[in-house]
Parts: C-alpha cells; structure tokens; sequence
C-alpha cells in the first residue's frame, strides 16, 4: 500500500513525522511526504520521496487557508484505491478527510498534540474555527493515533471515541554516550526547543542570579528570542545565557549530551502543554542527562517512576531544583537514566503504529 503522508511544516526539524515515516517505509509500506516551504527550505535527503508545497501567503493565518486548498489538489492528484492517507494533526485533517471521503480510501489522524487547547491560539477567534473542525471530523475517525497517554484519554473522552494508539514520540535507543570521568568546568543547562511563550524561559533566565558556576544554553528559534535576549541583557546576566540559535537535528545529538541538566519546564497555560511528553525529555534521557520538568501527568510519571531528576510544581522551586541535580552530577543518575533511555524509545512504540496500519484493509 501507498501512504500519503502531510504535515504542515518544512519537514526539517519534525523528528516524529521522520521516525514514523522510516518505519512504516521499513515495513513494507510506499511513503510519499507533503509538507510546505513555511520558514524555510532546508536542504533534506530522505529513501523515500518527498516534496513541500510552496506556500506564497506571509502570514499563518492565511498560510493556513492556502494550505488546506494546495493540499487537497495535491492529495487528488496523488491518491488512488491502493492510497492510505495519513494526516498529521487538525492543520492538515480537513484536506485528508475530504480525499478520503471522495475516494473512499482509509484515513489514519495523527495528533501531536491537542491542537485546539495550545497557548497560541486559547482565547482566540480562531480557536473557534479549529475546535468546530475537530468536533465535526474527530468523531468520523477510525483511525487514529496521539502523542501522548493522556491526549489519548483526553480524546476518548472529549469525542466519545474509541480511545486513540499512544504513540510516544520517543528516540531512537542509543549506548550510554556520557564519560563520567570528565566533567564541565561549568556546569550546563539545557533548553531545546522553540523559544515560544509558556515555555517557562522567562522564569529560568532570572533564576540564573542564584545557580553558581553554570551556563544556561538555549537551543533554539522563535518568536520570544529577541524579548529573552533583552531580558537577558536587562538582568546582566549575559555573561551566563548563550543563545544558540535553531540546530538541525545531527547538531543538537552533539550539544545535548554535553549538558548536566535538561529543562521541560512548560507553563499551564492550554491542556496541550498540560497533558503532553514534551520530545526533549525522553530525548536528554537517551543522552543520559538528567532533567527538570513541569509537575504536569506525562512528566511527572517519567521524574517519579525512574527518578532521574526533579519536578517543580512552582517557579520559585526553579533554582533550588536546577541546583539539586547539579549538585547530585549526572553519574548520581547514571542507573535510572539507562532504565529510563530502555524504556522510552523509539523501538517500544514502532509495534503500535504497525498494528494501527495492519488493521486497515488492503
């Protein structure tokens, strides 16, 4: 069978979409990849084919709407009866959904995340018009799957659906990569990620004043950095904040291991950030770097089950935290992190999306 795979991004940084590609492609499956030049055309190199949809509009909102017609023609024209469409999240589902229906060919959902409660959009007009869209096709779905345990009850119970294949955005397993002989001269933590709002940035460049001997790095693009590397700036604090910009993945495989703790310190504002297993979690873990994270469901189980660093139910706890672990050193938590790095990987979650697909009919 053919897969049909869109997302709306430019498919350079979407590891998730990469991974889940690779191993439907490794199994049997024909994979054709659609995303679009928005922010960028990097360069790419996949063993399957792949194309991006060049998007003239400027700004999202209207992107948006371009994207939904440009890629329900290029889905017309590619799919046939031998066709599995897979849609990654509501940004692309309409478009998916109507091929579907018009070809009578089966459609697999992919949600990254609960789209319609994200920060950037709550409180929105445009919310609206997203949770009308997901309240209308959500329901018609027989297939689908989500990016975390409790998206997947979120939706159960929200749509009264059957409840969707978790499916873990996990990495790939990987040796223990640290040497426990060297240490940093000063310690590092590590941010990774789009520098957007609710991230919790603006609470850890402040509380860099009180961590002694140690850089905060960010790595990463968004629409905050130039208000973070003013508060930067304003605090005197540059000296201990480096901004390194957005890596490509092979890049930051080398960064993050270099680090002594990572960050995933989310704000609540939205059940998206709420019930998600942020990627850069279980991605310092493969690195054995332990972490500090948000008291949210998915974080919270990952920190209390393997014990590989601490939580924070409050900001004012940040300093003290980030300071435990720097203290402790990553060899306090070299066992639970390779326990961890065992468990949440890439090859545990690979047999839920082949039993997903294997139920569909050929």
């Amino acid at each position: 069978m053919k897969i049909l795979v869109s997302v709306f991004n430019n498919l350079g940084t979407d590891q998730r979409v990469e991974k889940v590609c690779q191993t439907l492609s490794e199994n049997g499956y024909e994979i054709e990849l659609l995303g679009n030049n928005w922010a960028g055309l990097p360069p790419l190199e996949r063993n399957y084919p792949f194309s991006r949809i060049i998007l003239k509009s400027k700004i999202l909102r209207f992107a948006y709407v371009e994207f939904q017609r440009k890629l329900y023609q290029e889905l017309l024209k590619k799919a046939d009866q031998n066709t599995i469409l897979l849609s990654n999240d509501l940004d692309t589902l309409l478009p998916n959904y109507l091929i579907s229906k018009k070809l009578n060919i089966p459609l697999v959902y992919d949600s990254h995340e609960i789209f319609t409660e994200m920060p950037a959009i709550n409180g929105r007009f445009t919310q609206k018009i997203w949770r009308r869209l997901e309240q209308w096709i959500v329901p018609k779905l027989k297939y689908m799957m989500t990016a975390s345990e409790s998206y997947a009850d979120w939706f159960h119970e929200t749509y009264h659906i059957e409840r969707p294949v978790a499916v873990q955005n996990f990495p790939r397993k990987t040796v223990n990569p640290q040497d426990y002989t060297e240490s940093n001269s000063k310690k590092i933590i590590l941010y990774q990620g789009v520098i957007n709002p609710s991230r919790g940035l603006d609470k850890m460049i402040p509380a860099m004043k009180f961590i002694e001997n140690a850089e905060f790095w960010i790595a990463g693009d968004g629409p905050r950095k130039e208000e973070y590397f003013r508060l930067t700036e304003s605090l005197g604090l540059a000296h201990k904040i480096k901004f390194l910009g957005k890596l490509p993945p092979e890049k930051l495989r080398t960064i993050t291991p270099k680090a002594d703790v990572g960050l995933s310190i989310e704000e609540n504002n939205g059940l998206s950030y709420f019930y998600s297993m942020p990627n850069k979690i279980s991605d310092y873990i493969q690195c054995r770097v332990p972490v500090v994270v948000s008291d949210f469901p998915e974080m919270r189980k990952v920190v209390d089950v393997f014990e590989c660093g601490e939580k924070i139910a409050d900001y004012s706890e940040l300093a003290d935290k980030v300071n435990k672990v720097l203290q402790n050193g990553k060899l306090f938590y070299k066992d639970s992190l390779n326990n961890a790095a065992t468990c949440l990987c890439w090859e545990k979650e690979e047999p839920k999306i082949l039993a997903l697909f294997h139920k569909i009919p050929s």
